[in-house]
């Protein structure tokens, strides 16, 4: 097939206008020639024989008249063994192979090595019946099972006419020969490729949630928690904890691949990320993080198509080990950075803005990315997910603004991070008040949670939760009126959600017990604050309201940091049961 060519027409920056000959189309990928370089670019407006492109590189030297050859595809990015431990650029350029400290413009690199050999061992045998994403073999990729599948873009049903026997194989060699309804044969490698911006298909139904993904982090396990398959983004000004919060997820996540995604974060952000990832222990193995995890990153001097792409390619890659039935955690840092993308290309096209310029569509492209996520029923019965949790980093810490306000209304979960509790140095700093969980809304959920957890756990959450609002009430009276000008009551509330925030709601990220907190101890420290909440103690005056809330935050507070059941635990449990047994 003839590719379409054209000539460069005008140029804007980044956008560049290309006068047509032929047919294009849409998220269409070409290449402009400039001196020796090839740069690429993507088709995001077509009007009559002008076509608008996007270079995702920099176009310093770019002059009118220079040649463009459209691909006739979109960006697409290569799926096989070995994405995991590796980093990526939005392109999926191998950063690790890159020949200096940056790439040069017009510089791609392979993002699988085709060279490596893999043990490979067929799952499938001569003469099944497949379909797209069906598994053919697998091989070994660190201690996770990789599946080679019959590739995405595979229509229909195909017969598999030849396969190789267990062994070592490149992956750039034919694995399996299919045939298809008209007796073509089709060779199958190691290694397909796939659109970004297109879903990953391959699936028999995508189900509702219908069980929690384990982080243990209290704040989110108790209070809000997020479905296997689910949505949540983390919104909150600079300093108030996103990547420890987002790192703590990902070490401790109920996951089998995690994939982090710095969108258009800045570049010391981004190697610090590439410093701390390889230094996370996996709770697993005791062995590297990075050996089930793969970074996709662009830093905020890149221009704004590679930023954009970053993203798409992280979910892509997501929706991939999806496919192999394993439960993968995808963590974007941050997605305000990927509006701004937006935004700064829209502007540049002169189309109509919406609220602080942002594109008018903006909520339908951010509801569109995050619905990529969920879990899935695949042709073999068995499941596998992509749990989606994002950042937004709102100018002032402003929760209003149009980026958070999208988000929104795509996601389930929503945990806001505070700037006040940040401050008075209350991590995790997610507001109690402000988050929420729709998952807690799901019949599916509640039952799982109850049967997990205790048949009255939503119950306790909820309880839990209006003890903290009372308190938060109760604060704002006595700090207006005093602590003379309010009843005891008063107190009792605040003290009493002070006792749920200290013990469940903050968590130290540097102890080696209390950074991760399994379910069965958060449902018994729950329990244990509930218990000492509902004890009905008459005091004097608020003097001794607050020293004995105060001991008993000490004592539980101790108990966090020691070993479940240990005789450190035991000791102060003991104290605690003294002071609550026996009246003031």
């Amino acid at each position: 097939m003839e590719k379409t060519t054209g000539k460069v027409a005008g140029i804007i920056s980044n956008l560049v206008t290309v006068h047509v000959d032929g047919p294009v189309a849409q998220n269409e990928i070409c290449y402009i020639t400039v001196g020796s370089s090839r740069l690429m670019a993507e088709v995001i407006k077509v009007n009559g024989e002008n076509a608008s492109v996007q270079v995702y590189e920099s176009t310093r030297g770019l002059k009118v008249g220079a040649e463009v050859v459209f691909e006739g595809h979109m960006l697409e990015v290569a799926l096989g063994p070995g994405l995991l431990s590796n980093n990526y650029d939005g392109l999926q350029n191998n950063l690790a192979t890159m020949k200096g400290v940056f790439l040069e413009r017009g510089e791609y690199t392979s993002p699988i090595d085709m060279e490596k050999e893999w043990e490979f061992t067929p799952l499938a045998k001569p003469g099944d019946t497949v379909v797209a994403a069906d598994w053919l073999g697998e091989v070994k990729e660190g201690w996770l099972p990789h599946k080679i599948m019959v590739p995405f873009s595979f229509k229909g049903e195909y017969k598999v006419k030849s396969i190789k026997e267990s062994g070592k194989y490149k992956a750039s060699e034919t694995i399996a020969l299919l045939t298809d309804a008209k007796g073509e044969e089709h060779a199958v490698t190691m290694v397909q490729r796939w659109p970004v911006k297109v879903a990953v298909g391959g699936y028999r139904e995508k189900p509702r949630p219908n069980r929690i993904m384990e982080t243990g982090v209290r704040c989110i396990d108790t209070y809000n928690p997020i479905a296997e398959g689910g949505t949540g983004f983390i919104p909150g000004p600079f300093g108030c904890g996103k990547t420890v919060l987002q790192h703590a997820i990902a070490k401790q996540g109920e996951a089998d691949v995690i994939i982090m995604a710095a969108c258009g974060e800045r570049a010391n952000e981004v190697v610090e990320i590439f410093a701390e990832f390889p230094e996370l222990i996996d709770p697993r193995t005791g062995r590297s993080l990075m050996e089930r995890t793969t970074i996709v990153c662009n830093t905020s001097n890149m221009p704004v198509a590679a930023r954009e792409a970053s993203v798409y390619t992280a979910m892509t890659i997501g929706e991939y080990y999806r496919a192999m039935g394993l439960k993968v955690l995808l963590l974007a840092d941050s997605t305000s950075r990927w509006a701004q993308a937006l935004r700064e290309m829209s502007n540049r096209m002169e189309e109509l803005p919406g609220a602080d310029a942002f594109p008018v569509d903006l909520s339908a492209i951010i509801s569109g990315f995050y619905a990529r996520a969920g879990i899935v029923e695949l042709n073999n019965g068995k499941t596998g997910s992509v749990t989606f949790i994002g950042t937004v980093s709102p100018a002032g810490g402003n929760l209003k603004e149009p980026v958070t306000e999208s988000t929104k209304k795509a996601a389930r979960c929503f945990y806001a991070l505070s700037q006040n509790r940040a401050d008075r140095k209350r991590y995790p700093a997610v507001d109690p008040i402000d988050s929420y969980s729709k998952y807690l809304e799901y019949p599916e959920i509640i039952e799982y949670l109850n049967n997990r957890m205790d048949k009255d756990w939503v119950e306790s959450v909820n309880k839990a939760k209006n003890i903290t609002l009372r308190g938060k009430e109760a604060f704002e009276q006595i700090n207006i009126l005093g602590d003379d000008g309010v009843p005891m009551e008063y107190h009792l509330q605040y003290w009493k959600s002070e006792l749920i925030d200290f013990i469940i709601l903050q968590q130290d990220a540097f102890d080696t017990i209390d950074c991760n907190t399994p379910m069965e101890r958060q449902k018994y420290m729950l329990k244990k604050v509930l218990e000492v909440c509902d004890k009905q103690v008459e005091f004097d005056n608020f003097e001794e309201c607050t020293a004995y809330y105060k001991n008993i935050i000490n004592i539980m507070r101790q108990m966090n940091y020691s070993p479940f059941e240990s005789e450190e635990f035991n000791k102060y449990l003991g104290q605690l049961n003294k002071i609550i047994e026996n009246d003031n």
